[in-house]
């Protein structure tokens, strides 16, 4: 970094920035964020992520206490930084088509329509999320911000803080990926960029093409038709790569086992696959908690929504949910409630993960979340659940089935165990610390748990021994390290297919001078 920027993290000058946006939702700004934080750490540079505002049900616990979302969670891991709540000061948790839990600097604050939010509460955020960004840039040499949708969202300029607002409020340049697998990448670069107003387009500093398939070199004409169009240069054309999955905002597709499942095509260890089916309830959350079973060689996972996709599965998984008693009755509308009954009956596996294992139990008493009072649960647990108005936010620590086990917690409804066979999450000492098993059905409220290396062998040891598999987990499978070899991966993309020198020089020397003007700008 030049000197000028080099300070920040002594907390004299700030450091550097530089926004990554997007023509679409799920253009990469995430991958590409995190590709130039791990690109940026491997060149010395003290870098963090930043996103003022994401909305997703795919959340994560800092250890201080404050809920994040987890692809910020990831891009710190990508900077090999501690992720902090000021990486992402504002999160939305959707709790229907309209309305959503407003999540500030780590802490719910209540529930806002999103009329509501636009109308108003947006803009009062602007100088929050402003001055976290500010405290970033005093202690790094660089900030890479994450936009969300389209910096073009003409009906929601005026009170935009995640896209050309922050940008402008910071002055940092503004770099906008596009997806050309989805075609049509050229003309959403030059509409994006033409909707904007001048002084918002003044910040527009170049493209990056994302997921290309095929020879470079027959797409070169159009990047130079570009430049000429917008005065705006594509700085990098990144390969489609298969199996770069991480921690996204809501996209099944893009989570861990997007990568992991590629792998699968090699040999179980033992005799015999396993095979696990995740039901997707509604508002499901933190569905990577089973990125770590599809990260083990013969552990096939899938997402299902059908009582009958449950028969040949060994595990049956109810993950995390933003609306527990919601995801309730849609499991007895479709009749996977019935069918999760009788798999406990036979003594076949089932794991509850937070919402999960909530459901699970013999009562839900609700008047938070859903206001339904009280409502029977599924009855295969002893357990007893009450929501409370103060969310619980935990990184919680202990051992299962005699290994350690780490998590995180994030959860409304309190749990309250009658019985049961064993408890799941224990202190090392003989006292439990969270969940239960009654017979083959296991329930906890600790997402993350999985990724504990020796805990997910043991637990999956069990499960196919009560499932009658010859399933032997592989000995050496390392969560952690496929975690830290995805994010080298993204790493390697922006240092061999983008122009670093461009890139740095935008984060150290701030938005170019003189870029033109490309009518007809904001209505």
């Amino acid at each position: 970094m030049s000197d000028g920027a080099v300070g920040g993290s002594s907390g004299g000058a700030l450091g550097g920035g530089l926004l990554v946006a997007g023509t679409t939702s799920d253009a990469g700004k995430s991958v590409v964020t995190a590709g130039i934080c791990r690109w940026l750490v491997r060149q010395g540079v003290k870098v963090a992520p930043f996103k003022a505002q994401n909305m997703s049900l795919n959340s994560f616990v800092t250890r201080e206490g404050a809920e994040i979302g987890r692809a910020q969670a990831m891009q710190a891991a990508a900077a090999r930084v501690e992720p902090t709540a000021l990486m992402n000061p504002v999160l939305l948790k959707p709790g229907s088509d309209r309305s959503s839990q407003v999540v500030l600097l780590g802490k719910p604050v209540g529930e806002l329509s999103a009329r509501g939010y636009h109308a108003g509460r947006q803009e009062q955020l602007l100088g929050t999320v402003t001055d976290c960004l500010q405290e970033l840039r005093r202690t790094h040499d660089a900030v890479i911000c994450e936009g969300a949708g389209s910096p073009a969202e003409i009906n929601l300029r005026r009170t935009d803080i995640v896209n050309m607002g922050i940008a402008r409020a910071a002055r940092i340049p503004v770099v906008v990926v596009g997806d050309i697998d989805r075609g049509g990448v050229f003309a959403s670069f030059f509409g994006t960029t033409a909707l904007l107003s001048k002084e918002d387009q003044a910040l527009v500093a170049g493209y990056l093409v994302n997921k290309f398939r095929g020879d470079v070199t027959l797409l070169e004409p159009g990047l130079e038709m570009l430049r000429g169009l917008t005065g705006r240069q594509t700085l990098g054309v990144l390969p489609f790569a298969h199996g770069l999955g991480i921690d996204e905002e809501d996209g099944l597709r893009v989570s861990l086992r997007g990568a992991v499942r590629e792998s699968t095509v090699a040999p179980p260890h033992g005799a015999e696959v396993l095979r696990v089916a995740v039901c997707a309830v509604p508002l499901m959350s933190n569905f990577t908690d089973v990125d770590a079973l599809a990260a083990e060689p013969g552990v096939v996972v899938r997402f299902v929504d059908r009582a009958e996709e449950l028969t040949d599965a060994d595990l049956v998984v109810l993950p995390g949910t933003r609306g527990t008693v919601r995801a309730l009755a849609w499991l007895r509308e479709r009749g996977l409630a019935d069918a999760i009954a009788r798999r406990a009956a036979e003594g076949r596996p089932v794991l509850g993960i937070c919402g999960g294992y909530q459901m699970l139990g013999e009562r839900i008493e609700d008047d938070v979340e859903s206001k339904a009072g009280v409502v029977d649960g599924l009855g295969l647990l002893p357990v007893r659940v009450r929501f409370a108005v103060e969310k619980t936010l935990a990184r919680p620590a202990g051992e299962a089935l005699g290994e350690p086990v780490e998590g995180y917690e994030i959860h409304h409804g309190v749990a309250e165990v009658t019985g049961g066979d064993e408890v799941f999450m224990s202190d090392g000492s003989g006292q439990g610390l969270d969940g239960c098993r009654a017979g083959s059905v296991w329930g906890t409220h600790w997402h993350g748990s999985l990724e504990s290396d020796g805990f997910r062998r043991a637990f999956l040891r069990r499960v196919a021994a009560d499932a009658g598999r010859a399933f032997v987990p592989a000995p050496d499978t390392r969560f952690g390290v496929l975690r830290e070899e995805q994010l080298d991966r993204l790493g390697d993309l922006i240092e061999e297919h983008a122009d670093t020198d461009a890139l740095l020089r935008l984060i150290e020397e701030g938005v170019p001078t003189a870029l033109p003007f490309i009518p007809p700008g904001a209505p």
